[in-house]
């Protein structure tokens, strides 16, 4: 009989598997679909997302890790038919630099923008990490705002329709008044009810909800949409881990009531720390990730030193029996980082049949791991204080130029009102 000691707990700011018999496990993402009250991305949303845009969908979504949605359906009739909407994403600048798990979001937010051709928001939740991290002075945060600003940038994102802030600097006009929007129909007891808040934190942690909240709608950005009636009908496309979802249920609610469009949302799955199921890599803890500004020595030790294995014990078992490519961290980093899908597969299937051991799926993941950072590290050496201003000084936006893959098609003939 087996035994549970804890059960799974994902919410904004900490993610774990159930705990079994002692054994961490993976998390069971269609036990959050569930919980959360999401929709899974099946093959019938990737073949209409293909024949909407005309890209094959990302290795993310192919392989199932972007998963689950909100009102993504909506968001292809829209862009089928030409109407607008815009990407808004964001990070929490807690340290000085990005590990890879934090890049998953900005690499597949960068691709986003490329096939829709729309305007781009990212939001530096500076304000919240003063809120939730109280060993971080806001001198700290301004410092890592900074650096983060900038690791972003290095994602290739096209300064002509992207706009990145923060929220210490931003704050203020359409942006409060979306706030206090917001804040005035969202109850303490729904605050506590979503989010698990005791009378003992502080009030800024109860109150931060409306700040992220408020960044879903397309008149919080007057310089990116002039003011207007039909600007409250812009939907906001939101790329997001789903330990984020808790924030954007409130939102879509509010948003109902305010005649504002609601967010929709596509959502990723972590990427496991380096010590395997059930857990996330965290900024904090330097062992538990590769970070975006790690050597590629300091890459390769981190993987051979901690990467969870799913092999056998000795070469001589993993050759009779296998291992295990569902457990393994090296070939889990290789499912979100590898374009390959072929090379991918033919990995998977000689690991699982004891024909490549653990050390050699080592190396493979070392390889790709190293080639990402370094190329990451070369496009972030060319981020000049001018090329960080330009993309976080309020400006209009220029987007909707690229040729499109597939035509505009009539309203009429479309399956899904927007």
């Amino acid at each position: 009989m087996t035994t549970v000691q804890a059960e799974q707990d994902v919410n904004p700011w900490s993610v774990s598997g159930e705990i079994v018999d002692g054994v961490p496990i993976a998390i069971d993402y269609m036990k959050l679909i569930n919980q959360f009250g999401t929709q899974a991305i099946d093959v019938n949303l990737l073949k209409r997302f293909e024949a909407v845009t005309g890209h094959k969908p990302h290795r993310l979504m192919r392989r199932g890790i972007v998963f689950s949605h909100r009102d993504l359906t909506i968001i292809l009739d829209r862009h089928e038919q030409g109407k607008p909407f815009f990407l808004y994403t964001g990070r929490g600048p807690s340290s000085d630099s990005m590990h890879i798990g934090h890049s998953i979001p900005f690499a597949f937010t960068k691709w986003l923008q490329d096939v829709f051709d729309v305007p781009l928001v990212i939001m530096l939740t500076d304000d919240e990490k003063y809120l939730f991290k109280p060993e971080l002075e806001i001198e700290d945060i301004v410092r890592f705002t900074d650096q983060n600003a900038r690791d972003i940038i290095s994602f290739g994102f096209d300064p002509a329709k992207t706009f990145i802030f923060s929220d210490f600097d931003q704050m203020g006009g359409a942006f409060y008044k979306n706030v206090i929007r917001v804040s005035k129909h969202v109850t303490q007891s729904q605050i506590r009810g979503i989010f698990g808040f005791k009378p003992e934190d502080n009030s800024g942690k109860w109150f931060f909800s409306n700040v992220q909240a408020a960044t879903s709608f397309a008149s919080t950005f007057p310089h990116i949409f002039p003011p207007s009636k039909a600007t409250n009908t812009i939907p906001s496309l939101i790329p997001c881990a789903i330990d984020q979802d808790p924030y954007f249920r409130m939102t879509r609610d509010v948003a109902g009531r305010l005649k504002y469009a609601k967010p929709a949302l596509i959502h990723a799955q972590f990427l496991p720390a380096l010590q395997g199921p059930g857990s996330k890599m965290s900024a904090s803890i330097d062992s538990s990730a590769i970070f975006m500004k790690d050597t590629p020595n300091a890459v390769k030790k981190k993987v051979n030193k901690y990467a969870f294995s799913g092999g056998q014990a000795t070469a001589e078992e993993q050759r009779k029996q296998g291992g295990d490519p569902d457990v393994d961290v090296s070939f889990q980093y290789l499912r979100f980082f590898l374009e390959d899908d072929a090379l991918l597969e033919e990995t998977r299937l000689k690991y699982r049949k004891g024909e490549m051991l653990s050390g050699e799926l080592k190396q493979l993941c070392i390889k790709e791991l190293q080639s990402y950072v370094l190329e990451f590290q070369e496009r972030r050496a060319k981020v000049t204080d001018e090329v960080l201003k330009e993309f976080m000084s309020v400006r209009p936006l220029t987007w909707g130029t690229s040729r499109r893959e597939i035509p505009l098609r009539p309203k009429e003939l479309t399956t899904i009102e927007s």
